[in-house]
């Protein structure tokens, strides 16, 4: 993942970690996502308040979050 913004990385593994549960939607701890990628809490809240706003990720809990549609459109832009 070298090359890609923190934001870009962090979805990027929030993809990959979602697809590793089976469920491109699944609901994911966005802590757990940031520190696999070496994110402190602090920059986790922030990127997660950027990606929701720009629709691509949507809370649903305390810690959690899930991709939207806008999110894996995203992750495809990224790979591709």
């Amino acid at each position: 993942m070298t090359g890609h913004t923190k934001d870009e990385k962090f979805i990027l593994s929030a993809f990959e970690a979602a697809e590793q549960s089976g469920d491109t939607f699944a609901v994911l701890d966005r802590y757990e996502i940031g520190n696999s990628i070496g994110l402190s809490p602090k920059t986790v809240n922030t990127i997660c308040q950027l990606l929701a706003k720009a629709n691509f990720i949507k809370p649903v809990g305390k810690t959690e979050i899930r991709l939207t549609n806008n999110g894996t459109d995203l992750v495809n832009r990224l790979s591709s």
